[in-house]
């Protein structure tokens, strides 16, 4: 199975989150984890693939610029049905604790449904996201004024928004 992980970052946090998640998909031993910047990111490798998670900084509760114009660019793949029953997930990093996580995740995932996708969350039995997450995908604050990217509770939650999508995805394309 082919997991495409796409993410904008402009610090680096939204990339160390993109990493974690990538890490988590590739535990599992089918999957094929691909990761871009969005930059880099090709839109036409988006049909070949099973999953795709895509995650940005929030800017004021909503999608970066940069994947929200590479998200524009999408409108071909909706026209011809080519991401119908693609598995999706969300990812989002924000420099405060209540700077949008929530409401970027939510923005991400619209564009998602239009497509036609199954969007895969985090449940509340996930041990990492009982206390810590957001049942809409990983959603991390990384506050400007600490040395860490990332803490490894961040980390450990992108691990596990990977691991879900690969056993989700697994699942699925094990039924076509």
């Amino acid at each position: 199975m082919k997991i495409y992980v796409v993410y904008d970052s402009e610090g680096e946090h939204t990339k160390k989150l993109a990493e974690a998640i990538a890490e988590g998909a590739g535990e599992h031993g089918a999957a094929d984890v691909l990761i871009d910047h969005v930059s880099q990111a090709d839109i036409r490798k988006l049909e070949e693939m099973d999953a795709i998670i895509w995650g940005c900084p929030g800017h004021f509760g909503t999608i970066s610029s940069g994947l929200k114009t590479w998200i524009d660019r999408l409108g071909y793949l909706w026209a011809e049905g080519k991401l119908i029953n693609k598995i999706g997930a969300v990812f989002c990093t924000t420099a405060t604790t209540h700077g949008g996580l929530e409401a970027t995740m939510l923005n991400l995932i619209t564009p998602m449904l239009h497509q036609g996708m199954m969007i895969v969350g985090l449940p509340g039995n996930v041990p990492e996201n009982a206390l810590y997450g957001s049942y809409y995908g990983a959603g991390i604050t990384c506050p400007v004024d600490s040395d860490e990217l990332i803490g490894e509770e961040g980390l450990e939650l992108g691990r596990a928004l990977g691991r879900r999508v690969a056993q989700v995805t697994d699942r699925f394309t094990a039924g076509q």
